[in-house]
């Protein structure tokens, strides 16, 4: 049961989905769409978009949050006691209910935009197993931890998007979205270890190898800090060899104000992490819609 008064339960259910994480899923469908060379921007308002925003945001994206939550409640009790689980709003029972609920409706929704899709909504649900769950735990394992998350939130939105608007299942077709999709995912792995500052002592107290544990503050965030921009870099040399120089140049210049704010980051990792991923996230989102755009001016 539900530890909170009736009025409380939908506020508490919206917190346990954690809307904020839903953004760069939604963002990398949307992506995919417009790649795909068959997006509008009237299909803003179809129902097919709706149904897309639907399950990258509340739907799956919730769904692996509380997964997330349900496993490393022995974690949050020392990093964030205030969440529903260690906090004691949501019990366990009541949380395996709702993540199997959302775990269906997730998978059927996908479905409905097409069957693959419905397909890549499990292999999103079983990676955040495999994220969070012990024995495998991956977030204990240095790079393979932020490598799923990264591919869960790029390339399986990503081609998602893409196959909803584009019928034409070919390596030929899917090809430019999967490269640039893995290049950006490169560059999320990146801001992933950014995330990790904020849990330092309680990953160091459970032996999760992430690493800011494995190789210090400033060391971790001069890796992140490379890896950001090496996928950026090669995006933008992919945008150039298909024939989209224009393209090229703007994912480029929006390097530039990261590779700005990266400084005062690897100074003090702990002290900007946040402010950095405030700011310089938005570059970066920013450059992965002028890849799609150009992916989608290469098309014959």
């Amino acid at each position: 049961m539900f530890r909170s008064q009736p009025l409380e339960k939908a506020a508490l259910i919206i917190r346990f989905l954690k809307p904020v994480t839903w953004i760069p899923v939604m963002w990398s469908f949307l992506c995919g769409a417009v790649a795909s060379g068959a997006f509008g921007w009237q299909d803003l308002t179809g129902s097919r978009f709706i149904l897309g925003m639907l399950l990258t945001g509340p739907l799956a994206s919730g769904t692996c949050q509380m997964l997330n939550d349900y496993f490393d409640r022995d974690l949050d009790e020392i990093n964030e006691p205030d969440r529903p689980i260690p906090g004691g709003s949501i019990s366990l029972r009541s949380a395996t209910w709702l993540i199997a609920i959302w775990s269906l409706l997730s998978v059927a929704a996908g479905w409905l935009i097409h069957p693959l899709i419905g397909l890549y909504v499990i292999i999103g649900i079983v990676n955040a197993h495999l994220y969070s769950a012990n024995p495998i735990k991956l977030k204990k394992r240095l790079w393979a931890g932020n490598i799923i998350v990264a591919v869960s939130y790029l390339i399986i939105p990503w081609m998602a998007g893409h196959i909803a608007y584009h019928g034409t299942l070919t390596i030929t077709a899917l090809a430019p979205s999967l490269i640039v999709a893995g290049l950006f995912t490169l560059s999320s792995t990146g801001t992933m270890t950014i995330n990790d500052f904020k849990s330092m002592e309680g990953d160091r107290l459970a032996g999760i190898r992430t690493l800011p544990v494995v190789f210090g503050e400033r060391k971790a965030a001069g890796i992140a800090a490379v890896l950001i921009n090496l996928g950026q870099l090669l995006a933008a040399l992919y945008m150039f060899w298909i024939g989209e120089p224009m393209f090229s140049a703007l994912t480029l210049l929006l390097i530039i104000p990261q590779l700005i704010l990266q400084f005062p980051l690897v100074k003090n990792p702990t002290g900007f992490d946040v402010r950095y991923n405030a700011i310089a996230q938005n570059f970066l989102v920013a450059g992965m819609l002028v890849c799609a755009l150009a992916i989608k001016a290469a098309k014959p």
